[in-house]
């Protein structure tokens, strides 16, 4: 009785059969100065309220957590909620790596044929088809890894296409003839295709307000992989050779292929996959890297069952969009490696012919193969460097401008 409080008397009058016209039956009566002999009396203790209160406090509890599991998030909403940070620096890097080594390995085609072109004495046309043998194969390599990546992963066709660059990266270093060298470079220039594919999944980890200016910053890399491409000529052509440069352009693919282990996958691919488990612990980790936390609930999951096909770029929802960047890329890609591939040309031909300065004046013509100088690598590394002031310019646009606005 000690622990009782408040203890209130509930009556009830024990039924009998009223007179006609007696108002006194009744029941429910809670008077207490009106107990009798014919009345029950029951006692509400507090603990009788303390457990009522107690189970009414689980329902409320158990029905905030049902609200609760019912918010949904999708990987967009976490990636927001979780921003730029750490994490994103270091697979900028990462990424950065396979960029850098896929700009040595196309770059290296200006260095690679005026060297053979003296040495093996090759006609024009085969100095030619050593450059050309590399977009076939860029062509051909292109929509296979694109299909691998969307199949078995963003990391997995990477990693893939970064090892088999490495391979015969380092196979045509040791190219007896020119045919071997000519079959070499093309597998190279196959698996340069789906070098894209960092871009891809490097975006994948970015929220919205960040895409512009750190897509802009991988592009970056490109530049600089072209700088030590050129620096790395200067150091090696002069006492060492082609076959060397070859050898040693493979570092940073090497040095990507190291860091593979740590790529995570893309969440996004996960969940269209279906492994909304493996998406959420990537989001986690990457919410534990950048000092953030996740967003309240559960990870929307959506299977995508229907993959995207290549006619369906020329609906009329997407055809014109589709014929414009196509024809960018073809123009940004005739103009930029025509100038990188005729810079060393010009370098190579400046002194094949020229006026004699005798009384006489009459036109000569040098008919020795020139080898690339020390000099013409340094005017190579100044036309490289031209890229970073554009680079800088648009970093910067690209978000106050817009996408459209800063490529045109």
């Amino acid at each position: 009785m000690d622990n009782w409080t408040r203890p209130s008397k509930i009556t009830y009058k024990r039924w009998k059969d009223p007179k006609p016209g007696d108002e006194g039956g009744f029941v429910g009566q809670t008077d207490e100065d009106q107990v009798s002999e014919t009345e029950i009396c029951t006692v509400a203790s507090a603990v009788n309220q303390s457990e009522g209160n107690q189970s009414e406090g689980n329902q409320s509890a158990n029905s905030y957590e049902t609200v609760t599991n019912q918010e949904t998030f999708t990987v967009d909403d976490a990636l927001e909620a979780i921003g730029f940070g750490i994490f994103q620096w270091k697979i900028s890097l990462v990424t950065g790596l396979a960029w850098v080594g896929d700009a040595m390995e196309m770059m290296i085609l200006s260095i690679l044929g005026p060297q053979l072109h003296c040495e093996w004495r090759l006609p024009g046309y085969q100095v030619a088809l050593i450059t050309s043998v590399v977009f076939i194969g860029m062509g051909i390599g292109s929509p296979m890894w694109g299909n691998v990546s969307d199949k078995y992963g963003r990391k997995t066709g990477l990693t893939l296409c970064m090892c088999w660059i490495l391979y015969y990266g380092l196979l045509s270093a040791f190219s007896p003839v020119y045919g071997w060298l000519l079959v070499l470079r093309g597998f190279v220039g196959f698996g340069i295709g789906g070098a894209p594919q960092s871009v891809t999944l490097y975006s994948e980890f970015l929220p919205v307000k960040s895409r512009g200016f750190c897509i802009m910053l991988i592009a970056a890399f490109w530049a600089i992989g072209a700088v030590f491409e050129v620096l790395l000529a200067l150091w090696i052509m002069p006492t060492l050779g082609w076959r060397w440069l070859l050898g040693l352009s493979a570092i940073p693919v090497g040095i990507f292929v190291c860091f593979c282990f740590w790529l995570p996958e893309s969440p996004r691919f996960d969940v269209l996959s279906g492994r909304r488990e493996k998406a959420m612990a990537t989001l986690t980790r990457i919410a534990a890297e950048n000092g953030k936390t996740m967003p309240r609930g559960t990870l929307t999951e959506y299977k995508q069952h229907v993959r995207g096909r290549v006619k369906d770029l020329f609906t009329p929802q997407y055809r014109t969009t589709t014929l414009l960047l196509w024809f960018i890329w073809f123009t940004n890609a005739f103009s930029y490696y025509g100038i990188v591939l005729l810079t060393t040309e010009l370098f190579q031909a400046g002194d094949s012919c020229g006026v004699s300065q005798g009384a006489k004046i009459e036109p000569r013509c040098n008919l020795e193969c020139k080898y690339l100088t020390s000099d013409d690598y340094k005017d190579l590394l100044w036309t490289t460097l031209a890229e970073f002031p554009g680079l800088l310019i648009i970093l910067f646009a690209v978000d106050y401008l817009g996408r459209k606005k800063s490529m045109a």
